[in-house]
């Protein structure tokens, strides 16, 4: 059996502002025709399909265009999963109405007998797929434990709601199928790059709180298909073949320059999976550049990528914004780097209205407020009625 794991779409997110639906519609295409041409038996995605809650009209038509185009006409099943991005009761609500597309919707963590292990057939046999929805901490308990279980550290939470799948698939898939792992969330010692920009990520779920062991990985299935984490990789320290598969695009600036893709899973029943990348090519670049002026100018791959500029410049420059707008066609980030003074921080009680006025101004822009700058803003206080004192 051939499986094709794809991750966090975030259909919908923009960046800056730029909206980006021609080229999610573009790779989701290409991940369509790897689909296709690699002959996949069964999709998987490990969640944030949106980038919120309640996705924008177009894109709802991107998402589910591209999750029914991966079906192949309904002969191939997508499993889907919600992650942190993803609203738990839309997923829940539209489940019934895709399973006829063969799309498998699971928002909710679930007993392993009412919902989170399903038994589908594919082209070449029976897959059991566990469905392992991002959980958030104030939930991170099953609804049928004993009360005392519900303090349990999250990591122990997700370790064990992990564990009671695997058991339930093994019993399930018996001899002649072939088990997956769906899941999204952390796994401690994973690698976030991130070039100290932002990143997709949302951060409040990155911390310590929400990071699992790899013993929140268990021995059962035979690949995990990992999301949340958008940097692909393997899960560190997985007794299994595990990975995250990653973005689909570059999302933020500190994503940029990482190479996307998809994954391909072969397995078969009670053998190790072999897993292969096959890197995606959709999607406008993402550059973080940094020097002067006119060398920023004579760069070929500024031109047609989202810019995130830091021009080296003797001082402030007012009107670099506009000239940078007018420059660069797709630019979402622009600020002046030069040598920055240092500030007194000494109490400012009794000073004049422009005093005030110029040591902001030397905090804010990091030199001495030119004097034309400082008799314009007493013109204005005083017609304004304040008297300079």
């Amino acid at each position: 059996m051939r499986a094709l794991h794809t991750s966090d779409w975030h259909v919908g997110k923009r960046i800056g502002r730029y909206g980006r639906s021609d080229e999610y519609r573009a790779v989701i295409d290409e991940v369509i025709a790897i689909a296709d041409a690699e002959d996949v038996d069964i999709v998987l995605h490990s969640g944030d399909l949106f980038d919120r809650p309640v996705p924008p009209v177009e894109a709802l038509d991107i998402a589910f265009t591209g999750l029914v185009g991966l079906t192949d006409g309904g002969r191939r099943p997508v499993v889907v999963i919600a992650g942190n991005h993803d609203s738990v009761g839309f997923f829940e609500a539209l489940a019934p109405f895709l399973r006829s597309q063969n799309i498998h919707m699971v928002g909710e963590i679930k007993r392993p007998d009412e919902g989170a292990v399903l038994d589908i057939q594919t082209s070449s046999g029976r897959a059991v797929v566990s469905c392992f929805p991002f959980l958030r901490e104030g939930r991170a308990f099953h609804v049928w434990d004993v009360v005392a279980d519900h303090y349990k550290k999250y990591a122990d939470r997700l370790r064990s709601i992990s564990e009671a799948y695997s058991d339930y698939a093994g019993k399930l898939a018996g001899a002649d199928a072939v088990q997956f792992l769906i899941a999204h969330f952390l796994v401690g010692g994973v690698e976030v790059h991130g070039h100290g920009a932002a990143r997709g990520e949302r951060s409040l779920h990155m911390g310590e709180a929400y990071a699992a062991t790899s013993e929140a990985i268990p021995p059962g299935p035979q690949y995990v298909a990992m999301g949340h984490i958008h940097a692909p990789q393997p899960v560190p320290g997985a007794k299994v073949p595990a990975e995250y598969a990653g973005s689909l695009l570059e999302l933020d600036f500190g994503e940029a320059g990482e190479e996307k893709r998809v994954v391909l899973v072969d397995v078969e029943p009670g053998l190790p999976a072999t897993v292969r990348s096959v890197g995606l090519t959709g999607g406008r670049r993402l550059v973080r550049a940094v020097g002067e002026w006119g060398d920023l100018l004579v760069r070929d791959d500024l031109r047609e990528s989202y810019l995130d500029l830091t021009v080296t410049t003797a001082g402030p420059d007012p009107g670099l914004v506009d000239r940078a707008r007018a420059e660069f066609d797709y630019l979402v980030n622009v600020r002046a780097e030069y040598p920055r003074a240092e500030t007194d921080a000494t109490s400012r009680a009794g000073q004049s209205l422009d005093e005030l006025y110029g040591a902001y101004y030397l905090e804010n822009e990091g030199v001495v407020a030119p004097p034309e700058l400082l008799a314009a803003f007493r013109e204005v206080m005083e017609e304004a009625g304040y008297a300079s004192s």
